[in-house]
């Protein structure tokens, strides 16, 4: 059964969604302050230029599914599913205008309160562009007598329509996310898989917000980095086109979801290395690259970050079980581990380290000569077994999965603290004072 729906805004998100809604068959009537773009909608015309949406609203328009109004009480009370689709512009400062969504909503709430659904709970949907712990300050603001009344449950479903492809992308949408109170599916779910089209993954508000954002600092990234390396390729009589290209073609590390999940700062023999040598090679030929400048000092934030994590809890005794830059490997050279161990050794805090894959003796080379040069004790440090590393520490950093989880569980006490750096699943049952590291 169609759900009919209230959208609030007709600018650009706004107008798609109620487009397309009423292409599949839905009810919709739209609500904007602007008469002008009230008017455009009732005359079967889109208020914005966007390819394939003209035809969808003077169909629907035609055949009576679509309207508009300046009126919001009159939208509310015709509707199961409200939808905030307002613009959150910026200040002059950069900080977030929430002006008009807060506006929306308190117009929404005036009428749920004096013109209940006679068919059951209402389902708000906030499309509106939020930064995280917006919906709950909104809710707890406007809504929350609604909700516990049972009146009323609150989402997030955050867009992803490119403008100039917007109609294909809500009808294909190449992610879908909801967004609850405590992260659990809502109640109204069959409203919402009408409003997302695809099976949504479902996270809490706040997840849900950081989503978008997410996904447009990620956008951003990509489009400043390929134009850093054009701008430096050019410089050198390459072309940069090519090279992106090429690029591109690698699906298994650059086209992937490798390298993309929280944990632990980057390391090894190759990537500090090579940033710093193309850093120095764009500084001598006078070619600022700014992107790639950020990436060293950020790489040792998050380091820094999780030093700070680890000297909130003022340990004794700390375990660190994985010394190597990553799984698999005996690579010492940049391990990140291995500055954590440094730092707080400095400091004066007891470290036991167990790592199955770090033999002193079989060492070679480089490998050899950085560790010897940086921890010329760590032989004095390392364990024979994770138990044995854990026993008597207050903190224990799992920077590998270097043993079994069962063994792990056995040895831990649940009074210690356990920082999981790169997020091992079953872990965070092991101890009453689980952390993630720095995500």
């Amino acid at each position: 059964m169609n759900s009919s729906f209230a959208i609030f805004g007709l600018g650009y998100v706004g107008a798609v969604t109620a487009g397309c809604l009423a292409s599949r068959g839905h009810v919709v009537c739209g609500v904007d302050v602007h008469p002008g773009k009230v008017d455009a909608l009732m005359s079967g015309r889109s208020p914005i230029v966007e390819p394939g949406l003209d035809p969808l609203i003077a169909e629907a328009m035609a055949e009576g599914r679509l309207r508009a109004t300046t009126d919001s009480v009159e939208a509310v009370a015709g509707a199961s599913v409200l939808m905030v689709c307002v613009g959150t512009p910026s200040l002059a400062s950069g900080r977030l205008n929430l002006d008009y969504v807060r506006a929306v909503c308190a117009e929404i709430a005036a009428a749920l309160t004096n013109h209940p659904h006679p068919d059951g709970p209402r389902l708000l949907v906030l499309r509106s562009t939020m930064l995280p712990g917006s919906t709950r300050s909104l809710v707890r603001e406007f809504f929350a007598g609604l909700i516990d009344g049972g009146a009323l449950e609150v989402v997030v479903c955050p867009e992803f329509l490119r403008e100039g492809t917007a109609v294909n992308d809500f009808a294909d949408p190449s992610l879908a996310v909801v967004g609850t109170a405590d992260g659990a599916p809502p109640r109204l779910l069959e409203r919402v898989a009408e409003v997302t089209v695809a099976e949504p993954r479902v996270m809490t508000w706040a997840g849900a917000e950081m989503i978008k954002y997410s996904c447009n600092y990620f956008h951003a990234v990509k489009v400043a980095f390929a134009n850093e390396v054009g701008r430096l390729s050019r410089h050198l009589g390459i072309d940069g086109r090519e090279v992106m290209e090429a690029v591109c073609a690698d699906r298994r590390l650059n086209i992937s979801e490798y390298y993309l999940r929280p944990g632990n700062p980057f390391g090894g023999s190759c990537l500090p290395k090579d940033v710093s040598a193309l850093g120095a090679l764009a500084r001598q030929e006078g070619v600022p690259l700014p992107l790639l400048e950020s990436v060293l000092p950020t790489n040792q934030a998050h380091l820094d970050a999780l030093l700070a994590q680890i000297e909130v809890h003022r340990p004794r005794r700390l375990a660190i079980l994985g010394l190597t830059f990553k799984a698999d490997t005996d690579d010492l050279r940049g391990s990140p581990m291995v500055a954590v161990a440094e730092t707080l050794l400095g400091r004066g805090i007891d470290l036991s380290i167990y790592d199955p894959l770090v033999n002193l003796s079989a060492l070679t080379g480089a490998n050899e000569r950085d560790i010897r040069q940086r921890m010329p004790h760590l032989g004095r440090l390392l364990a024979d077994s994770a138990e044995q590393a854990v026993d008597g520490a207050d903190v224990v950093l799992v920077a590998q999965r270097c043993t079994g989880l069962d063994r792990l569980a056995s040895a831990l006490d649940r009074s210690q603290v356990v920082i999981d750096v790169n997020g091992w699943p079953g872990l965070e049952t092991l101890t009453e004072h689980y952390e993630g590291s720095c995500w």
